[in-house]
């Protein structure tokens, strides 16, 4: 689990294709890696990871296919950024909202407005998502924890703050931009009940 609070901007180091799957070698710039171990999960533009091998200067990690076809990961080239964050602990402040690094799917960057010292940032998300979004409510995008200000169809707008915008990959968005959307879990367990909520008849 992840909080949504990005740690550091990582840059894409190496690519290694291998048939359908892919291993990416990130370099992790300011995340700090003193505690991270082979095994664990690192959070990358959203997408849970788990760490094969550490070099120094960041990690690798596997791709799988099922990954990539739900992801932006297979698009990405080798320079490209993405945001990182650690798994959680107990001791982790739970700034954001609690995120499964399970990406639900890709939506798109239709506009960016800067307004004032701030963006507005509105994304199309795919259709089937769209019943999970709601005003003040909570998304993830690429692996940041945002709030919802706006909900039209399966369009959604977002204010960036300066910090989010200089310290996350969101600075890089341009019209058109894929990003990885993950919505929030209890909005997916309470459709799920909602489905279970007639108690089965005795027989």
């Amino acid at each position: 689990m992840f909080t949504g609070i990005i740690q550091a901007i990582g840059r894409i180091a190496a690519i290694e294709r291998g048939g359908k799957d892919i291993r990416l070698h990130i370099e992790t710039g300011k995340l700090p890696l003193a505690g991270v171990s082979l095994g664990d999960s690192i959070a990358t533009s959203g997408v849970c990871l788990t760490v094969t091998d550490l070099p120094g200067d960041g990690f690798w990690a596997d791709v799988s296919p099922e990954t990539l076809s739900l992801t932006t990961l297979g698009g990405k080239g080798v320079g490209d950024a993405v945001n990182l964050e650690t798994s959680l602990t107990l001791q982790t402040a739970l700034g954001g909202h609690l995120v499964s690094g399970h990406v639900d799917g890709v939506g798109q960057v239709e506009r960016i407005v800067e307004d004032a010292r701030f963006w507005r940032v509105t994304i199309a998300a795919p259709e089937n998502l769209a019943r999970y979004i709601a005003m003040k409510g909570s998304i993830c995008v690429d692996g940041t924890s945002l709030t919802v200000n706006k909900v039209e169809g399966a369009s959604f707008e977002l204010t960036i703050i300066p910090q989010t915008w200089e310290e996350t990959v969101f600075s890089e968005y341009q019209t058109g931009s894929p990003v990885n959307l993950e919505v929030d879990v209890i909005a997916r367990y309470l459709e799920r009940l909602k489905q279970y909520d007639q108690s089965p008849s005795e027989s």
